[in-house]
């Protein structure tokens, strides 16, 4: 059936309509109803799926100026060299520290033989004693402390030609004991500067470097008191005083141990160490007899 005239375009105009009510657009016929049709909802979403797929697209939206900075890579990179900073710093720390040996640690002097037999010590010898681990001599010399007590001061000294580290082994005053006659393990003695004959004396004045017990001269040939008294102690199996012998000596009074170590002054009595008294047994508190004049003991003249 053919239509015509006011027909057909009624028909025309239905199925417009038609369309419309569809959701499709309704274009003109010819050339500018093909360029202004609508793209459907469908393909407009296929085309964000693709973009969203793009990699390039992808990138930038990473690198967006409004992510915040503890999200990005170059801080997540910083903070990796930072803590592998500090880890190299605290194993290099841990490495250098010189960390005590949880063992019980043996006695320092078990582990040294006695020496070999020597010439003995007998009241009346005159001596040098000789710090054990510094080789520093024994020292006093007409130079008074410019702190604590004033009296002439007692050093360390490192020559070992110098007439002012001679000192002569005396007993106590209220003892028996004669010149010549040898010296056992834990007596009392005194130790009478040659040069000077002052006493060696120790007192509860702070030492002027450590602020330990201060050793120092005291007194004379007519003056001498309890404060110049030191009990000999024998490192080792030994009962008798000997040349060589490492001992220690305690002060009576005040109960240190005649002490030396690598604190030196720098004015007055420049090099030369500080000697003082502390109350431990240590390695920096053993002595040996050296240098010296040693009168032969009673009965092996």
């Amino acid at each position: 059936l053919t239509l015509t005239g006011p027909v057909r375009a009624r028909a025309n105009l239905t199925a417009l309509e038609s369309r419309a009510t569809n959701g499709a657009a309704v274009a003109p016929p010819g050339p500018e109803g093909l360029s202004r049709r609508k793209v459907p909802s469908s393909s407009a979403e296929t085309l964000n799926l693709a973009r969203d797929r793009n990699p390039s697209r992808r990138s930038r939206r990473r690198s967006d100026p409004d992510i915040p900075f503890w999200q990005s890579y170059w801080f997540l990179a910083l903070l990796l060299l930072v803590a592998f900073g500090f880890l190299a710093i605290s194993v290099s720390l841990f490495l250098g520290l010189d960390l005590p040996d949880s063992s019980p640690s043996p006695d320092p002097d078990s582990a040294v033989p006695d020496a070999d037999e020597g010439v003995e010590i007998t009241y009346g010898s005159v001596i040098k004693l000789m710090h054990e681990r510094t080789k520093f001599r024994l020292h006093s010399h007409e130079v008074p402390y410019g702190s604590g007590s004033g009296q002439q001061s007692v050093t360390g000294f490192p020559n070992v030609d110098d007439s002012n580290s001679y000192w002569i082994v005396r007993p106590r005053p209220d003892s028996s004991a004669k010149q010549g006659d040898p010296i056992p393990n834990g007596t009392i003695i005194r130790l009478q500067h040659m040069r000077t004959r002052k006493w060696l004396h120790s007192h509860l004045h702070p030492s002027p470097i450590t602020g330990n017990l201060e050793v120092s001269c005291f007194g004379g040939d007519s003056q001498s008191d309890t404060g110049d008294f030191w009990q000999l102690e024998i490192v080792g199996a030994r009962k008798i005083w000997r040349q060589d012998q490492r001992i220690r000596l305690r002060h009576i009074d005040t109960g240190g141990y005649l002490h030396t170590h690598n604190k030196k002054y720098t004015r007055i009595a420049g090099g030369q160490q500080e000697v003082c008294g502390v109350g431990d047994k240590l390695p920096d508190n053993v002595w040996l007899a050296a240098e010296g004049v040693y009168l032969p003991a009673n009965g092996n003249k």
